[in-house]
């Protein structure tokens, strides 16, 4: 007989099922709390109930957990002090979309050698996160493989859509169905739209193909997520941050029916791809909100332990410790530089300007 399928594909291995990784890694009750209050406290921020910055800080992504875990511990001791007036989530990003190819994060090759360990590589994702929360820090990923939330979105405080996948169907109907805020960056081209029609479809129910806690095949049926927001990255090399590039977004999400709460991203285009750029986009944020600008609630910042980043490299412990190997960030000394001044703007101006209810 005439072979017609699989003709591309080189094996099949069966994948640990959700609930069996979470009997393994569970999230205790305390955790669970935690979560919840953090998701919440998230929302309170977004919607303008919280006068307090949404600062969701941290590496382009997660390649070594031990560098991880020491870079969480510092900025869990940084919130100590700041959370006041900043609401801090680190980023912890496990899955990474590639233009082309590459490396395509620490879920889908967690030995960074191309061995594609999957069921080992969501074990360690889970397992960092667990310890992240247990320092009191939320935690914040980019939610990419429809698959994967069954396996760590219980422990999720924010989730983001990345600029090149905003536009998915997929990601949209998946975005329905998560139980925290998820905010849609707007195009790599700078297009608003994208970002904007995501927002309404992902508000919305949907029917489509996805996982349960078994891991069987399974219709989800969603009842659309209302904590939806969009990232301002900018696009095409040019930046979107200013107050001009604010005011054009809020209007068109009005003009839309949808709620305003706005985050820049400091980094990509934004930055021009020049990490150093972060600190002058971030100060330039903080003059809006200290100039009454209610419709930024929130800002991104890539940082690690070193800055800039580096090639992988054919053998791991040649790799430099705490300098990423995606996309450039700032140093820990510069992010906590950067927060400070950010927390002395705000505690300045009172904090930033809620509407009048």
């Amino acid at each position: 007989m005439i072979r017609t399928n699989n003709l591309n594909i080189s094996g099949l291995t069966p994948l640990i099922a959700p609930a069996d990784l979470k009997q393994v890694l569970p999230l205790s009750e305390a955790a669970a709390e935690f979560v919840s209050s953090s998701r919440e406290q998230i929302k309170d921020i977004l919607w303008s109930r919280d006068s307090r910055l949404l600062a969701v800080v941290g590496p382009c992504s997660i390649h070594d957990p031990k560098a991880a875990l020491e870079y969480a511990q510092r900025l869990a001791e940084l919130n100590k002090e700041l959370q006041d007036q900043i609401f801090l989530v680190m980023r912890v990003y496990f899955e990474k979309p590639r233009t082309t190819i590459g490396w395509k994060g620490l879920i889908n090759d967690p030995d960074l050698n191309g061995t594609y360990q999957i069921s080992k590589g969501l074990g360690v994702a889970r397992n960092l996160m667990l310890k992240i929360i247990d320092m009191g820090l939320p935690v914040a990923t980019e939610m990419l493989d429809p698959n994967t939330p069954q396996y760590m979105a219980d422990i999720i405080s924010w989730g983001a859509i990345g600029a090149r996948t905003t536009e998915s169907q997929t990601h949209r109907e998946m975005s329905s169905g998560l139980s925290f805020p998820v905010g849609f960056k707007n195009g790599t081209d700078g297009n608003l739209q994208i970002a904007i029609d995501a927002m309404g479809a992902a508000c919305h129910s949907h029917n489509f193909i996805g996982v349960n806690r078994e891991g069987r095949i399974s219709i989800v049926k969603t009842t659309g997520n209302p904590n939806v927001h969009i990232v301002l990255r900018g696009g095409n090399d040019q930046p979107n941050y200013q107050a001009a590039d604010i005011a054009t977004t809020a209007e068109k999400l009005e003009k839309a029916g949808i709620k305003t709460s706005i985050m820049v991203d400091c980094s990509h285009a934004n930055s021009c791809k020049d990490h150093n750029r972060q600190e002058a986009v971030l100060a330039d944020v903080m003059e809006q909100i200290a100039n009454g600008n209610g419709n930024i609630g929130s800002v991104m910042i890539e940082s690690f332990l070193e800055e800039g980043n580096q090639k992988m490299a054919a053998k791991l412990e040649d790799l430099t410790y705490g300098v990423s190997i995606t996309d450039k960030c700032v140093n820990w000394e510069t992010t906590e530089r950067m927060l400070r001044q950010a927390h002395a703007k705000l505690k300045e101006c009172g904090g930033r300007k809620l509407p009048k209810s």
